[in-house]
């Protein structure tokens, strides 16, 4: 094998050996826990918390005064907090409108299969009315047999009257 068969085709390019590499749905999936997790009644309650234990601290513990009142480090851990949570945020909405995207696509496509179904059963529906349209009833041939025997009864002399002929109801065969 020769060194530039090993080496892949050379009409690509090499990917660098150190660029990092990064997943991106691994980032997409960690902003969304962020955003979930922001969005909960836990975090208010632990943000609540920390805010009080930090101006107490600062305000009644003379020695540990690190921040005192305008509390100017904590409004920049909570800009800092805004700046990071914010954009995380709208990158999980974006990648729910994508998901949002992919079900109304699916839901779409399968609405006009519904249809297309529900349109060819119909027409199946008409075409077997039509059919059974065409179709004759018990009660229609009933009827127009009775006419039929009633117009041979009509045409034809009552038979009970006659009397056979000899030769015929006997076998051919005179009777003395």
């Amino acid at each position: 094998m020769s060194d530039s068969t090993s080496r892949g085709r050379l009409d690509t390019p090499r990917t660098s050996r150190f660029a990092p590499r990064v997943d991106v749905e691994a980032v997409g999936r960690f902003s969304e826990n962020i955003a979930r997790f922001l969005g909960t009644g836990r975090y208010l309650a632990f943000q609540t918390i920390f805010v009080i234990v930090w101006i107490a601290l600062n305000l009644f513990a003379v020695g540990l005064e690190w921040d005192p009142y305008p509390f100017i480090l904590l409004n920049l851990a909570f800009s800092t907090q805004a700046a990071y949570a914010a954009p995380l945020i709208l990158l999980a909405q974006n990648r729910q409108e994508n998901r949002d995207r992919v079900s109304l696509d699916e839901d779409r496509r399968r609405a006009e299969q519904t249809k297309a179904d529900t349109e060819y059963l119909a027409r199946e529906l008409a075409a077997l009315r039509l059919a059974i349209g065409e179709v004759v009833t018990r009660d229609y041939l009933r009827r127009e047999l009775e006419e039929l025997r009633d117009m041979l009864e009509a045409l034809q002399p009552d038979r009970t009257d006659e009397k056979p002929k000899s030769g015929k109801g006997d076998g051919g065969k005179k009777s003395s």
